[in-house]
């Protein structure tokens, strides 16, 4: 994830879910789960491809029907 975010030249921190109550709430069941500019983009199994999509704004799974 480090060197999608660095070739895509964005931001990106990792943040432990577990030790915040609010983002337990919210995304236990997603994790890990990616946030665009605080958007929710992408959640399960995370690989290089399916974050360049999130990035992109697209969801992985209608980038790959097209």
């Amino acid at each position: 994830m480090r060197a999608v975010a660095a070739a895509e030249g964005v931001a990106w921190a990792e943040v432990d879910v577990d030790a915040d109550p609010d983002l337990l709430r919210r995304f236990s069941d997603k994790v890990p789960v990616v946030l665009v500019d605080g958007a929710e983009r992408d959640f399960g199994r995370l690989d290089a491809e399916r974050l360049r999509a999130a990035l992109a704004g697209r969801r992985w799974w209608r980038r790959r029907r097209s």
